[in-house]
């Protein structure tokens, strides 16, 4: 892993939020503007469309599972509890 760019995420904390995870959209277009490293089989991006933000969770063998559409902060505090282990 040394030679990989974007973050990885730690172990979830105990405290660790559980977010909820749906279908995701199909032919929606938007804009990925933060990820995590596609080394591991679980990997997430921070997404924007339309004013608003998501997260999509890539699952190997799975199909792609987003959370629902918020304001692009509290999206981004999402993510950064993501990126902490303070979110799964």
């Amino acid at each position: 892993m040394g030679s990989c760019l974007s973050p990885h995420l730690p172990l979830p904390q105990s405290s660790c939020v559980r977010l909820d995870w749906y279908p995701a959209g199909k032919d929606e277009r938007c804009r990925v503007v933060a990820w995590t490293c596609h080394c591991r089989s679980v990997h997430y991006e921070l997404c924007e469309s339309g004013g608003l933000a998501f997260i999509r969770r890539f699952t190997q063998g799975q199909q792609p599972a987003e959370t629902h559409r918020v304001r692009v902060g509290e999206a981004r505090a999402t993510w950064f509890a993501l990126l902490s282990g303070m979110a799964r």
